[in-house]
């Protein structure tokens, strides 16, 4: 098109040539201008130093001789022995040009652990344990406590009292609870923090010889592992929990009672009070009906009662989360009531 226009424009002029085609005039001498780029690098300043004496003044932050002193000592430093190499704010420039403003010493650095995210949408999907102390009959006297919790119907499947944390323990109580659980092959996943136990490496070959996927939450982070961190507060702070207990036989007779109360009789505010019991056996979505239906019959008695209509039970959970994801659409680990 701009050929065509210049050539007819040699005849008639660029007015009717750019008119004859349908061209504007503009965009043609636009086409004649030049191009200029459209990005321009500056000039680095006259007074910057340049890459050869910023590389000089990092190795020599850098040594060996001054990896462990503030700019401002190796200023000093170097003062003294009649060498300037730049100023403090410089050095500091090209130390955080480095990132290296905080630690220039070559050490270990821990590893970055990936955060946990684990979802159960029914039971046996993912349990979570942990191991407690409770104290013994005189001071520095601990009995431990293991608990294997559901991540979805917060069943306790299974725990122990023991007199000290052990591997074997553990083994023994996650192989017996998933035999009795009936669990199979690629079906569960055991999440729980980084001890000892927890870490070891008789329990790591136990998963692999059940199919049971581990999941380990990072160092220092209790959030990582909240149900049963939430679990052990529910224990503690029951009004049956004694200060201490007399001995080890005293706390697992506890514990038979305890453990039967929480998974049968207690009415779990994450589970739409129900009992986990009702939860981990799919008994919860009868009860809920059954609570429909009172909460119907009591709105038909008495509807000036209800100011915001007709009541309904408590929701059933949908999900349970560890960690539910943050970026984008995510999957909605509140509850919502049964239709």
């Amino acid at each position: 098109m701009r050929q065509q226009v210049e050539v007819l424009a040699q005849q008639v002029g660029v007015k009717t040539a750019c008119e004859a085609l349908g061209l504007p005039r503009s965009s043609r001498y636009a086409a004649c201008r030049p191009h200029l780029p459209t990005e321009r690098t500056p000039a680095p300043p006259p007074r910057a130093l340049s890459v050869d004496e910023k590389v000089t003044v990092r190795e020599t932050l850098d040594s060996e001789r001054f990896a462990d002193q503030a700019p401002r000592e190796v200023f000093a430093t170097l003062l003294d022995k009649g060498h300037y190499l730049c100023s403090v704010p410089t050095m500091y420039r090209i130390l955080r040009e480095n990132a290296e403003i905080r630690e220039r010493r070559n050490q270990l650095r821990h590893p970055a652990y990936a955060k946990p995210e684990l979802v159960a949408t029914g039971p046996n999907q993912v349990w979570t344990w942990d191991i407690t102390k409770l104290r013994g009959p005189v001071n520095w006297a601990y009995f431990c406590l293991y608990v294997l919790l559901d991540l979805f119907s917060r069943f306790v499947v299974g725990w122990l009292v023991a007199e000290r944390e052990s591997a074997h323990l553990a083994q023994a109580l996650i192989a017996e609870s998933c035999t009795r659980q009936g669990i199979g092959l690629g079906q569960l996943s055991v999440h729980s923090d980084r001890g000892g136990p927890m870490t070891a490496k008789p329990l790591a070959l136990l998963f692999a010889d059940l199919g049971v996927i581990q999941s380990l939450a990072r160092p220092h982070t209790p959030d990582d592992n909240p149900y049963s961190e939430a679990q052990f507060k529910t224990v503690k702070y029951h009004p049956t929990f004694p200060k201490r207990f007399g001995s080890l036989p005293d706390a697992r007779a506890w514990g038979q009672q305890f453990f039967h109360w929480y998974n049968s009789e207690h009415h779990h505010t994450g589970l739409g009070l129900m009992t986990p019991a009702a939860v981990h056996f799919g008994q919860a979505h009868a009860l809920f009906l059954e609570r429909q239906q009172v909460l119907h019959l009591a709105y038909t008695a008495h509807p000036e009662r209800f100011v915001k209509g007709p009541p309904q039970p408590p929701a059933l959970p949908l999900a349970a989360w560890i960690n539910p994801p943050e970026a984008g659409e995510k999957v909605r680990s509140d509850t919502q009531t049964l239709q």
